[in-house]
């Protein structure tokens, strides 16, 4: 009898250790299936080096997306303005999807700033920038109330030869060219880095413009 009870103590030890065990199986296994998805990603798109440990990578679809998600902002924030919407409300929304101010460090150097403030690492200077209005900037008028009625960006070389992935964060170096409502057109470098967030969402947190030097 007391044989008996110890075999079914021991039985009852192992499913219990068993059922213990179990969770972490079940870890392992979503981690590998992550750790799948990642390599199948890096192989799709012919990554050279991506960050250890890396459990998202971005595309170059994301990227593009990203990048003609900005043009389009721009160009809405000056709509809102001429239409008496509320454009500041929306480039405050802008801020902080496409702009990793909420989540972390910004740099960000616009085209026209200058002197000591010519880095923007704060969502208010951002904000300042691009619709005026903040007498802590004073030399801002809002770059992007011109208005500006179409955006387009190009990427360096062919196809997606700008762009640069190293897991989730991806580097893009070319030009934008913004047309004001009278058709004449303005192209500045540009340079951005973006990350993807726990959430899935590709944000900027370096944002280089620059007009092209023209020599004398």
């Amino acid at each position: 009898m007391l044989g008996k009870r110890v075999i079914l103590g021991m039985l009852a030890i192992v499913a219990f250790l068993n059922s213990c065990d179990q969770p972490k199986k079940e870890v392992q296994e979503t981690k590998s299936e992550e750790n799948e998805n990642v390599q199948k990603i890096i192989d799709e798109l012919g990554l050279e080096y991506v960050e250890e440990g890396a459990k998202e990578v971005i595309t170059y679809e994301e990227v593009n997306a990203a990048q003609q998600a900005w043009c389009d902002a721009l160009v809405k924030i000056g709509q809102l303005k001429e239409e008496g919407g509320d454009y500041v409300a929306f480039a405050e929304q802008v801020l902080s999807e496409a702009y990793n101010y909420d989540h972390g460090k910004v740099f960000f150097k616009p085209t026209l700033a200058y002197g000591d403030q010519t880095f923007r690492s704060s969502k208010k200077g951002a904000l300042a920038y691009f619709v005026g209005g903040d007498s802590d900037y004073p030399q801002d008028n809002g770059f992007a109330l011109k208005p500006w009625v179409k955006a387009r960006y190009d990427n360096l070389g062919d196809g997606n030869e700008g762009i640069q992935i190293y897991g989730s964060v991806a580097i893009t170096m070319g030009n934008v060219w913004v047309t004001d409502k009278d058709g004449a057109e303005v192209m500045v470098d540009k340079t951005w880095v973006f990350k993807k967030g726990d959430d899935g969402k590709l944000r900027i947190i370096v944002h280089k413009s620059a007009l092209p030097f023209v020599p004398n």
